[in-house]
């Protein structure tokens, strides 16, 4: 089995932020779109993704542009966002990426999935306030696994503690991969196809290309761009996540912070049971 034309869908992860060549990012998408011709025939891809975009931006704009592209092979990975948003809602992110799945699956397309760490991990934020980013990120990893057996699609764990630890792998920011983290994601899906039957050209190397940002470079992306993406997403975040860390620390002084697990569970639970029905087989690209 060959893939001739390959998609990739939404946000700043599959955009490319964290590995910068040439003046523009790259990422993995792009490398692994290079290792899946050969010479003679060599896949094309296109990237819909961008940086800040919602389960929503998938399902309204990123989706139908892919559909009228029709690619053989989609990427679908997104929902960091969603956590980081106060309207944020498990029950419509599952039934917006339902859609869209069943949409590019039922058109031939073969998937990529992805779960990914919480922010409030890859953050070290203190634990009131990361608690409630990481229920959050862990129904949208539930939900993401739940499409991923419906639809056949090719999953890939970004969310192990040895991705999450091994900080050689992400960039200044903390939150996005660096160069060799982008390798990493792009060789693994290679393996992963390539384990399907696909065939496919050589894996993208391991080692970065471009120079590893010393510490300097580091502490100017922090105190720049990094201060500005911690404040856009404080502007509509913070506030809410205030109160959800005031209900954390009234919960854990009262012997009760299972309610809210419990309470989560529940909305995980009804947003799993909106799903469509199992699709046919002859849906899923095989």
């Amino acid at each position: 089995m060959r893939l001739s034309r390959f998609a990739a869908l939404g946000d700043s992860l599959t955009e490319g932020v964290g590995d910068r060549v040439h003046g523009a990012w790259r990422g993995w998408a792009a490398l692994l779109a290079e290792a899946l011709g050969t010479t003679d025939a060599p896949a094309e891809f296109r990237n819909f993704a961008i940086s800040g975009a919602l389960s929503h931006d998938v399902h309204e704009t990123q989706a139908p542009a892919a559909l009228a592209y029709a690619p053989d092979l989609t990427s679908v990975i997104v929902g960091v966002n969603d956590t980081l948003r106060h309207t944020f809602d498990i029950h419509d992110l599952a039934v917006r990426l339902d859609e869209v799945c069943a949409a590019l699956s039922g058109n031939g397309s073969r998937l990529l999935t992805a779960c990914l760490p919480d922010p409030g991990a890859m953050l070290a934020l203190p634990a009131p306030l990361a608690r409630p980013l990481a229920r959050r990120q862990r129904a949208v990893n539930a939900v993401v696994h739940a499409l991923t057996e419906r639809y056949g699609a090719v999953h890939l764990h970004l969310a192990d503690v040895s991705w999450v630890e091994n900080r050689t792998l992400w960039s200044a920011d903390r939150l996005h991969p660096g160069e060799r983290g982008h390798r990493a994601i792009a060789r693994r899906f290679h393996e992963l196809l390539t384990a399907e039957g696909f065939v496919l050209g050589a894996a993208p190397g391991s080692e970065p290309e471009q120079p590893v940002p010393g510490r300097a470079a580091k502490a100017v992306w922090l105190a720049t761009a990094g201060t500005a993406w911690v404040a856009r997403r404080c502007t509509d975040l913070l506030p809410q996540l205030l109160g959800l860390a005031g209900a954390e620390v009234r919960h854990w002084a009262r012997g009760t912070s299972a309610r809210l697990d419990h309470l989560a569970e529940n909305a995980l639970s009804s947003a799993l049971a909106s799903l469509s029905p199992a699709p046919p087989l002859a849906r899923m690209g095989e």
